[in-house]
């Protein structure tokens, strides 16, 4: 595999500049290898490096040795499933993914919700059976390229991670959602997030990289703020909501944490975080993800106005807030979406940037060629 040194990221261990393409191909054949049909792969590949090319690392080839490759080696997701539909009614369905890979089964059905939508103005798929899907603005912004608004949200089966405010034992997951919509060109508006402060990918990432996280990110059992990043997966730490305290606003991000859970799980059938059996134990974080919820949402707002210029309303939103003036001395005003495009544009021509150990992980899988991080190529 081409590779070549970045600019390093510390002294000793510089990053290791990987082509966006081959790092593909050899994600493709990996994932054949463990026997995903070659098109599923292809497109589980896609979504992995959505994570790499748009800086989001935690939701990256990270996950690969960590996450995707345990579940598929000890059965818990099955590389050859095929989804089965539950219900249909025509602009929504409820499907049973059956443990499917969620990298390409959440986009297989975000491009189904798309499909609904250009016939009936909206599509809606329920999801309930799924594996980890990656970053869910990777699926929300299928639709986006489509023309459409996306919706995706996802709880987190039966692991419980985060506390409801106030409370003494781990209940809901991260519960990320994400909302794309198409906006200037080459940018498309794509907002990614978990409901609470950081999802737990970064905080491992600060982990492996032996850096503090921030204030806020994490708490104890009493309330205080931790900063050691390896103290959440030794159970002393949780997430905390985004809004932080009852003063900044914790029920908004622990009301949107229910509310993914209503919008992903129950519609869906899907495992529900917070149940009795969350109250067992000792209060730590617990669980698996298994059985995770999906709910994906394609709005085509041209089919709901026939003759309405969507796009023209959408450019002049979003143009108007890129020429929003900046503070003195400040960055340009932009959107949620556009940093990540920018980024991807670069890494995708320039290659991208891999801290060592992880490269060396890799390596290790076979996916990359063996050497030194910082001799020549």
């Amino acid at each position: 595999m081409t590779v070549s040194t970045a600019s390093p990221a510390t002294a000793d261990h510089p990053p290791v500049l990987v082509d966006h393409a081959e790092l593909h191909a050899a994600l493709t054949g990996l994932f054949t290898g463990h026997g995903i049909p070659a098109p599923r792969a292809r497109l589980a590949a896609d979504a992995l490096c959505h994570g790499d090319l748009t800086g989001l690392d935690s939701h990256g080839v990270f996950n690969l040795a960590r996450l995707y490759l345990p579940l598929l080696e000890s059965g818990r997701c099955d590389p050859r499933a095929e989804p089965r539909t539950i219900t249909d009614l025509g602009a929504c369905a409820v499907v049973d993914a059956r443990h499917a890979l969620g990298l390409w089964a959440a986009a297989e059905a975000m491009d189904d919700a798309v499909a609904r939508a250009r016939r009936h103005g909206i599509g809606l798929l329920s999801v309930r059976g799924a594996t980890h899907f990656g970053c869910a603005g990777f699926h929300a912004v299928r639709a986006a390229h489509a023309g459409m608004i996306g919706v995706v949200a996802s709880n987190c089966g039966g692991q419980r991670i985060a506390r409801p405010p106030g409370g003494a034992v781990a209940m809901l997951g991260t519960n990320p959602l994400s909302v794309a919509a198409p906006a200037l060109d080459g940018h498309p508006f794509l907002l990614d997030m978990s409901t609470t402060v950081a999802p737990t990918g970064r905080v491992r990432v600060a982990a492996r990289r032996g850096k503090p996280v921030p204030v806020g990110w994490l708490e104890d059992a009493a309330g205080n703020p931790v900063t050691d990043p390896s103290a959440f997966d030794r159970g002393e730490a949780f997430l905390r909501w985004l809004g932080g305290t009852a003063e900044t606003g914790v029920h908004k991000g622990y009301g949107l944490g229910i509310a993914v859970e209503l919008l992903a799980a129950v519609v869906s059938g899907a495992a529900v975080g917070p149940a009795s059996a969350a109250l067992e134990g000792d209060g730590r974080p617990h669980g698996r993800d298994d059985d995770i919820g999906l709910f994906l949402l394609a709005i085509a707002p041209e089919v709901l106005r026939p003759g309405a210029d969507v796009a023209e309303t959408t450019r002049s939103l979003f143009g108007a807030l890129v020429d929003c003036p900046p503070v003195p001395g400040g960055e340009p005003v932009r959107y949620p979406g556009w940093q990540e495009a920018e980024l991807a544009c670069r890494r995708r021509r320039d290659g991208i940037p891999l801290p060592a150990h992880l490269h060396a992980e890799l390596a290790g899988l076979g996916l990359l060629g063996a050497f030194a991080p910082g001799s020549p190529r």
